[in-house]
């Protein structure tokens, strides 16, 4: 088979199976070190993990490595066991054995049970241990391996030469060389049960992507060019087919309601429990619930361009993703390996210069001891479990988080810049107000205006074309030489006559009466849109944007969090104070076009502030991407959620709170296991080095390593966990 090279630069003589797909189908990589992928399972070089798929699957078949993992620590404990009773027996008071089990057939014994515990059940973890020294990265199992290989090794000589040995080698139960296959045994058995559970906790950690994998249905009914329907796999739908969702079914895809209507729950990405009605022109989204009704749509977005995929697309990337604080977990552990190596050698050096007889059987243990007991895995396991457990518990709460780093900035944030349409605002603006100028015909004009629109983007323009159709004026006129000028308004031809929307940005005003209804709108927190037409004004629409209901209680809870809240808006000075008084907001920044935004937080930063910027309009997109944190409303421009870090399905306010609190939740989870992490490697490397022993006689067993070496990696994983089970994020 062809080979080919790893993806990961510096060590680019990691191989790989065959050509990589064009898409990430098959592709895998390290949940912990993710620029490491390779076609096809295997395991990765730096720390010895499993790869994962990059691309999520929803799989409920047994976990291969796990099944096989299991399977080894069944028969290393059944194996292990008689090794360690024949080893600990002698020293038994009052145990009779027979002589054909003392002496040197005890140890002929233990190595008959102990040499397939080593080689077979222990195999993956040797594989792992050779693997970090052929790519230059030692790692937990490079230590692991040593470790036992050593005491193993040293075993097999001393059963095979035992002559070799001075005479105070002999132990004095069973008259032979003190040999070590219980430790070696006992330490690949604990080791590979660290492994098992290790592997059912990171299991539970894909969970919120299986969660989600499991809302999207598997099948769709398709309605075929003769008018029959079809059941069909979802994977097979493509743009343009035409579907029927009966009551009770879930829409297959995102898509548009051609025929007839439904009530379709959209809990899924708003969060809100109540039904949404959906009529012909209406958008739906795949995964989500019809009630009652039915309709026929047309599919629009498929297969991985789906708003359900592409949220499992961002959960995935966030929780393979690295943040910065996990870089001194990584610069330690580029050293640490060789340090706890060199510890070794140094331990058994001074056993053999320094302690008491048998002087090398003593600086075996430790030297081995030391090995197993430092094994670096709890440092390593400490950020990426505690990121996989936070942006999956975000992501069942409506808050998607792209990478981890914005989920460790967010904790620092201390100054929010919020856009007010869309955001504090419902985005949903009604036509409130019709004000004329020039003779012109109420009628006339909001059919052009409304015409003029139909090529915007804006939430404003939904609203006066909504405004004009509920008076039954349709917006038919042909418009020509279209242009939208961003922050300011548009531009178009309609009948040969230049016709402009917008703000007063755009032209000039001047005149007093003009002047006092625009106020007089303003002052009401209305938003005033104007109308020309060949440079002269010809009428004021009044656009109302209701608050968001939850706006106001988290202005209050960001305040509380010692976070200032400011307001940044294309829209008049007078109308944002208005929205400004009912939120409480002092800080408001006015009439802004996209470029003043990016200015603004700027401005922030340059001051020292750490800034997160809250839209979701097109115009917000900028700043968003210059933001130390981008936050973005699920239900705006796709553009905006691509340059923000973070999204927020359900649109609301208070999830800005939630993220911030699941940010704070999460960094001291991983600064609880940084801690615990090296504290259990500062206290447990001298006492396996034997640091205890002249003050009480007491030498820390290699088993006994093995098993609190699994234990620290145990207890990362179990206070990584708590991030899931903890409130406050619904």
């Amino acid at each position: 088979m062809e080979n080919q090279k790893c993806c990961h630069s510096d060590h680019a003589d990691h191989e790989m199976k065959s050509a990589a797909p064009s898409d990430s189908d098959g592709l895998f990589t390290c949940p912990m070190h993710a620029e490491v992928k390779q076609v096809g399972p295997g395991n990765c070089p730096f720390c010895g993990m499993a790869l994962e798929p990059v691309k999520p699957i929803l799989n409920d078949s047994p976990n291969a490595e796990l099944a096989d993992m299991s399977r080894r620590l069944v028969w290393g404990g059944l194996l292990t066991a008689p090794v360690f009773a024949l080893a600990m027996a002698p020293m038994i008071p009052g145990l009779a054995f027979s002589e054909w089990v003392m002496g040197s057939n005890l140890v002929w014994i233990q190595c008959l049970f102990a040499t397939p515990v080593v080689f077979w059940v222990g195999a993956p973890l040797f594989q792992r241990g050779y693997d970090s020294i052929r790519y230059r990265k030692l790692n937990m199992f490079s230590l692991i391996a040593l470790g036992t290989g050593v005491a193993y090794g040293y075993s097999v000589i001393a059963m095979v030469f035992p002559w070799s040995f001075p005479i105070s080698f002999l132990d004095s139960h069973t008259g032979v060389v003190g040999v070590y296959f219980e430790s070696a045994a006992v330490i690949v058995t604990l080791v590979i049960l660290g492994q098992v559970l290790e592997l059912k906790a990171r299991g539970q950690t894909s969970g919120a992507i299986k969660a989600l994998l499991g809302l999207s249905p598997k099948s769709a009914r398709r309605i075929l060019a003769d008018g029959n329907e079809e059941d069909i796999d979802i994977g097979l739908l493509k743009v343009g087919d035409q579907l029927r969702v009966r009551p009770g079914e879930k829409i297959p895809v995102d898509g548009k309601v051609l025929e007839g209507s439904g009530s379709v729950n959209e809990s899924m990405i708003s969060g809100e429990p109540m039904p949404v009605f959906k009529s012909v022109g209406d958008q739906v989204i795949g995964a989500t619930l019809n009630g009652t009704g039915s309709f026929k749509m047309i599919a629009e977005r498929v297969g991985s361009e789906t708003v359900l995929s592409q949220i499992v697309k961002m959960v995935t990337q966030a929780q393979r993703s690295r943040a910065p604080i996990q870089r001194l977990a990584d610069r330690v552990a580029e050293y640490f390996v060789p340090a706890v190596i060199a510890t070794s050698v140094i331990t058994l050096m001074g056993w053999v210069m320094l302690g008491p007889e048998p002087v090398f059987t003593h600086g075996l243990v430790n030297a081995v001891a030391v090995l197993i007991i430092a094994c670096p895995c709890a440092l390593g396991l400490a950020t990426p479990m505690s990121i996989m457990v936070g942006t999956g518990r975000g992501a069942r709460s409506g808050i998607l988080i792209k990478n981890a780093e914005a989920l460790e900035r967010l904790e620092k944030v201390d100054t929010l810049v919020v856009d007010k349409t869309g955001t504090l605002t419902e985005g949903k603006p009604e036509l409130m107000d019709v004000v004329t100028f020039q003779a012109v015909d109420e009628n006339k004009l909001l059919r052009m205006a409304a015409s003029l629109e139909l090529a915007s983007e804006h939430p404003l323009a939904a609203a006066i074309i909504q405004g004009a159709k509920s008076r039954g004026i349709t917006p038919n006129a042909k418009v020509d030489e279209f242009e939208s000028v961003t922050g300011s308004g548009i531009r178009g031809k309609i009948g040969g006559v230049e016709l402009a929307i917008g703000f007063d940005k755009l032209m000039d005003l001047q005149q007093p009466q003009i002047q006092s209804h625009i106020e007089a709108l303003r002052s009401e927190g209305k938003t005033v849109v104007l109308v020309w037409k060949a440079n002269q004004l010809i009428g004021l629409l009044g656009v109302m944007d209701p608050i968001k209901s939850s706006a106001a209680q988290a202005v209050v809870a960001l305040r509380d969090r010692g976070i200032h809240v400011v307001m940044l808006t294309g829209d008049h000075l007078t109308t944002a104070e208005v929205i400004g008084k009912q939120l409480g907001i002092k800080d408001i920044h006015a009439s802004l076009l996209p470029k003043d935004k990016i200015k603004m937080v700027q401005k922030f930063q340059s001051q020292g502030k750490v800034v997160a910027m809250a839209g979701d309009g097109v115009n917000d997109a900028p700043a968003l991407a210059q933001a130390d944190v981008g936050i973005a409303m699920g239900h705006g421009a796709d553009v905006a959620m691509e340059s923000a870090g973070i999204t927020l399905m359900k649109g609301d306010l208070m999830g800005i709170v939630r993220a911030c609190e699941l940010s704070r939740r999460t960094m001291s989870n991983i600064r609880q296991n940084l801690v615990f992490a090296f504290a259990y490697n500062l206290l447990g490397i001298p006492i396996a080095a034997g640091a205890l022993y002249p003050f009480f006689g007491i030498l820390l067993s290699p088993m006994i390593a093995s098993a609190a070496m699994s234990f620290s990696s145990v207890s990362v994983i179990a206070n990584a966990l708590r991030l899931s089970r903890e409130g406050g994020q619904e």
